[in-house]
């Protein structure tokens, strides 16, 4: 059987590095790190992730600043908002909530949070440095960063690996497969394009799943040992449940645990870890800024 890699438990780890880190930033210069999240409309879903968000801020002594949109508020008055945001100076990151209402152009949006303070990695400036070889980004995203912590505190090898992401967004897949690059390992995306996926799967010592299809990768495509992260987060129908659902990952958790080495629960493996990365992205943003500046 597979180990099962406690992304909950690494995630409570890390954050006691956080704390400890802000303690310092506190005592030694009288600042804490500051993250300012920003939301428009009231989605149900990014309601419960901003909520997670602010929380954990309180948790570990990170100033939150709550920005709450009105879903009608105008393309202008956003990036006004951004804009003040981005000369606070007690504000070290700042993360707009995605999906932005349609009438809102997100590239636009994103475009306008200052480099320094784009936790979340999305600028096209830090996509383009991961892309590069030898130049490094101010802020990885979350939840690709939170794949490779997890594959490296749990002893698992990158280093000349070959290494399989499935999916090929630009918050996920994408800059997983450029992270797993620089980490030197062989890296080959499969998308919905691509044929004859389970061949170019079973080759691989590490899959990340990133597809948003519930339970596509089965037991028989995976390679006996290989590393397993799954992002999926797949609702799908379950009468037995109060709520009516359940949650499953991109990969079958029964099927797939029994062949591979490592593998991550869903929920519990990078979900817990992803909030964790912006947590400790603010944080390194702040030391960063907060030093220079002393």
């Amino acid at each position: 059987m597979a180990t099962v890699i406690d992304g909950k438990a690494v995630a409570q780890t890390i954050r006691s590095e956080i704390a400890d880190e802000v303690r310092r930033l506190s005592q030694k210069y009288g600042k804490v790190p500051g993250l300012a999240v920003v939301i428009v409309g009231n989605r149900k879903d990014s309601q419960s992730y901003v909520g997670m968000k602010r929380k954990a801020c309180a948790e570990l002594g990170i100033k939150s600043f709550d920005i709450d949109l009105p879903e009608q508020v105008s393309q202008a008055d956003l990036i006004k908002q951004v804009h003040q945001l981005n000369v606070n100076p007690d504000v070290h990151g700042i993360l707009v909530q995605l999906p932005l209402p349609n009438h809102i152009n997100e590239e636009k949006v994103l475009t306008e949070i200052s480099l320094e303070k784009d936790v979340d990695g999305f600028h096209p400036l830090n996509i383009g440095k991961l892309a590069m070889k030898g130049r490094e980004p101010l802020f990885l995203p979350c939840t690709p960063k939170a794949c490779l912590e997890l594959l490296s505190r749990s002893g698992v090898t990158i280093k000349g690996k070959k290494a399989v992401v499935v999916g090929r967004s630009n918050i996920v897949g994408l800059p997983a497969s450029l992270l797993l690059l620089k980490a030197d390992a062989t890296v080959t995306i499969v998308h919905s394009h691509t044929s004859q996926p389970e061949s170019i799967i079973r080759e691989a010592d590490i899959v990340i799943a990133a597809a948003g299809q519930p339970m596509m990768i089965k037991g028989g495509w995976i390679k006996p040992g290989a590393a397993v992260i799954d992002v999926g987060t797949n609702a799908v129908d379950d009468p037995t449940k109060k709520s009516g659902y359940r949650l499953v990952g991109d990969v079958d958790f029964e099927e797939v645990s029994k062949i591979a080495g490592w593998i991550t629960p869903v929920p519990g493996g990078v979900g817990p870890m992803t909030v964790t990365m912006l947590l400790k992205n603010t944080v390194e943003g702040a030391k960063r800024t907060i030093e220079q500046n002393n």
